[in-house]
């Protein structure tokens, strides 16, 4: 019989069962002779079982999800080429590298997966066969795919000889389709997709669909060379423009661009600094990179800015400037009235900078509530030193580059508040005034506050390094004088390194001479006024203190001095010829209203368990009221707090009221008056928050009053922690309690014995007119307050 199908050669013969090795990036199509390298486990193993059970033959399988740990049937493409591998070499690192010529596409039937007797994938396929199909319609698609192919490699390098030989030898039609889907830059989706049409024609049309595609994006790339080269070249031809223009100037004496002129100038002010080895090595290369950058490149702005910063900086030495003593304390007594203790700790100060003849370490705090002068004293300092002065607030602070500066590689960077004062004053050694550092608040930018240890650290800042510079600057002339409302919230290690000197406020006698001397005159002046048209009278004076202004500091008093200038400045305008205006203590109301302070805690005491306490805050001395009332218990407490109390002063309440009742005999105290009974304590501006442990005697006088059913005196007040056996403990703040109590008209001050080294170092003009008396237990403050003795 005569038998239609060609005889094929055993070794020729495709198995049903094949070893497959997986592809991840593109699929292996037919008619290809080409090397690859075997690293997986699994894929060694596909290559080993074809040399023994397949004749050399093993299929390619592309992955759906190649980063898949384990693979299924699922993962794979179902059409994939087998290959019949040529020769094998065995690598070094235990991979292969196999010449395969591939043959023809096979369906996927069934995959095995690796076993025991087995470690690759195998497949049962079906293969199949490439149909032959010989029209002009094929032979045209064929020339137009090479057609349009030679036509992409003569305008793409990147295809190379061996490529063009290939593509020109290849006379069967689905070969020339498939060896170009193999080398076009396609997605493996696209070219899986390639390989499934079996059909020729179609799968010509697609191939060629593809090839102008990529033919219209070289075009679109070529026009991106073109305009990028065309950029290229215009930037080097205006370079060269420039060098030759620059030459022409300089033989013509034509001035510079700015560029050149700031490059000179820079290089002449960097000469002159006395810089070492460091910052001249790390100067000098910016300098370097500013002289070749051009104008719009954006780090040429950078480096400009830091340039100018450099030279702007006061890098060399200057001679300190004298210190005279005469001097100082007549600035000190010109600029502030009374604060004699603290001029004379300011004298002292600098006169250890004389003997030192330097400022290093050089670093105090003016603590005090607001409005006392702490600011002006800062820039008498500067004056009486004949230093330049610059301040700045690092209260709610934040971020620590405000102290030590951004880094260049942020947009908008910008050194930190040290070198601009420095930069500003342009002075190796001003003063500067660091105000609210009780105010530095830690956030995700930073602890401010751990950066000014540095900063104020004299072992330190000879070598400070401000972020923006990134370079060693000596700050350690500079005189430091910090400001806070109390010391108590300053970071303790801050705190270790200054020298704290305490304003505690002011009182009545002391506003009315500074509004005289200081605040009138500037407030007049401020308000278009003069003396001729507007005076006052020292009880007018006295008024707007007491009923006004009864705080520690004078920006209440100097906002009601502004007040009543505003109104006078309107009848000054209104009757030009009027006589001068004169301020009474019975006329001050016209202009400030009624009186903000109606009524004096002196006059709270009426009835028995009203008592008066000194208390102290960040805005100074403070009295309390402290009233405690008896009622009928309806509940199971036997103790109310109100009044906005802290839990130390509530642990203070319940110390006093047991203390109280613990002397409930020795007094011979009915206990009908308590038995069933409340106690409710209460300290009115309930609004107020208030703590500490210095009210624990005035409470337990309260409660005590209220069960003798005595009324205490009415112009003594009293101050001291309670101990629950009855010792009175020492507190501080007795100078800012002292100035509060004089402002209320306090006569008579109790206070624990163990301050009274404190009392002796307040001046004797604040103490004029008080009793002090030292007590050393809650006996002591009974004998005095009620004339019991126990």
């Amino acid at each position: 019989m005569k038998n239609n199908n060609p005889i094929v050669p055993a070794d020729q013969v495709v198995p049903i069962k094949i070893p497959i090795i997986t592809l991840e990036q593109s699929p292996m199509f037919p008619g290809i002779f080409t090397s690859v390298v075997i690293t997986k486990e699994y894929d060694i193993a596909a290559v080993q079982y074809a040399g023994k059970f397949s004749n050399q033959h093993i299929g390619f399988l592309l992955l759906r999800r190649p980063e898949l740990p384990t693979q299924e049937e699922t993962d794979f493409y179902k059409i994939g080429t087998v290959a019949k591998i040529v020769r094998k070499i065995n690598l070094p690192d235990g991979s292969i590298n196999i010449f395969i010529t591939s043959l023809k596409r096979f369906l996927l039937r069934k995959l095995i997966a690796p076993t025991e007797n087995h470690t690759c994938f195998l497949a049962i396929i079906e293969t199949r066969e490439e149909k032959k199909e010989e029209n002009d319609e094929i032979r045209a698609l064929t020339r137009a795919l090479i057609g349009e192919m030679k036509s992409i490699s003569e305008n793409n390098p990147l295809f190379s000889e061996e490529v063009r030989l290939n593509m020109a030898n290849l006379d069967d039609p689905g070969r020339v389709a498939d060896f170009i889907a193999s080398i076009l830059n396609i997605g493996k989706e696209e070219q899986q997709r390639i390989l499934e049409i079996q059909n020729l024609r179609k799968r010509m049309e697609q191939v060629l669909l593809l090839v102008k595609k990529e033919q219209e994006l070289l075009k679109i790339q070529k026009k991106i060379q073109k305009q990028i080269t065309e950029k290229i070249e215009k930037s080097q031809r205006e370079y060269f423009l420039k060098e030759q223009l620059k030459s022409i100037k300089n033989e013509l004496g034509i001035a510079e661009d700015g560029k050149s002129s700031d490059y000179k100038k820079f290089k002449e002010k960097i000469s002159t600094l006395e810089l070492n080895e460091e910052a001249r090595e790390h100067i000098e290369e910016e300098l370097e990179k500013f002289s070749i950058l051009e104008q719009n490149n954006p780090e040429f702005g950078v480096i400009r800015n830091y340039l100018e910063l450099v030279v702007t900086l006061p890098w060399n030495e200057e001679k300190a400037p004298t210190i005279d003593l005469q001097h100082a304390a007549k600035v000190l007594n010109k600029d502030h009235y009374g604060l004699d203790d603290v001029k004379e700790r300011i004298i002292e100060f600098l006169a250890v900078q004389i003997l030192k003849r330097d400022a290093k370490g050089s670093l105090l705090c003016l603590a005090g509530p607001p409005g006392v002068g702490k600011t002006s004293i800062g820039k008498s300092i500067a004056r009486a030193l004949n230093r330049k002065f610059f301040r700045f607030s690092v209260g709610g602070i934040r971020d620590e580059a405000e102290i030590k500066g951004h880094r260049r590689t942020y947009i908008g960077a910008m050194p930190g508040k040290i070198l601009q004062g420095l930069k500003i004053s342009h002075s190796r050694n001003p003063v500067f005034m660091i105000d609210e550092v009780d105010k530095l608040v830690s956030g995700i930018q930073g602890d401010p506050a751990s950066a000014l240890l540095e900063v104020l650290d004299s072992e330190q800042n000879a070598h400070f390094r401000d972020h923006y510079l990134n370079l060693p600057f000596d700050i350690s002339g500079v005189f430091f004088i910090t400001t806070a409302n109390t010391v108590e919230n300053i970071l303790p290690p801050l705190l270790d390194r200054m020298e704290v000197i305490r304003l505690s406020g002011y009182i009545e006698q002391e506003k009315i001479q500074i509004a005289k001397k200081y605040l009138i005159p500037k407030s007049l002046k401020a308000h278009g006024l003069t003396k001729k048209q507007v005076s006052y009278s020292t009880k007018a004076l006295s008024s707007i203190a007491s009923q006004y202004a009864r705080e520690a500091g004078l920006r209440a008093y100097e906002k009601s001095l502004n007040r009543i200038h505003r109104k006078v400045a309107r009848k000054v305008i209104e009757d030009p010829q009027g006589n001068l205006i004169q301020i009474t203590e019975n006329t001050i109301q016209n202009y400030l209203g009624s009186p903000v302070f109606q009524w004096e805690p002196v006059k709270r005491i009426t009835r028995p368990g009203i008592c008066l306490g000194l208390a102290w805050t960040s805005f100074g001395g403070e009295v309390l009221v402290i009233e405690a009332l008896l009622r009928n218990a309806i509940d199971n407490q036997i103790m109310q707090l109100t009044g906005h109390m802290g839990d130390v002063m509530k642990e203070s309440a319940s110390i006093a009221f047991s203390y109280v009742l613990s002397l409930v005999d020795a007094l011979s105290i009915p206990t009908s008056r308590f038995k069933g009974q409340k106690l409710h304590l209460h300290i009115p501006a309930g609004a107020t928050p208030k703590d500490g442990p210095s009210a624990g005697i005035t409470m337990a006088v309260a409660i005590l009053s209220l069960f003798l059913q005595k009324t205490v005196k009415k112009s003594t007040a009293m101050t001291g922690e309670l101990s629950l056996v009855g010792d009175v403990l020492p507190i501080g703040g007795l100078r800012e309690k002292i100035i509060a109590a004089k402002r209320n008209r306090i006569k008579q001050i109790l206070f624990p014995s163990r301050n009274k080294y404190h009392l002796d170092e307040i001046p004797d003009e604040i103490k004029k007119g008080i009793t002090f008396t030292p007590v050393s237990s809650m006996y002591d403050v009974i004998r005095t307050m009620f004339m019991i003795d126990l």
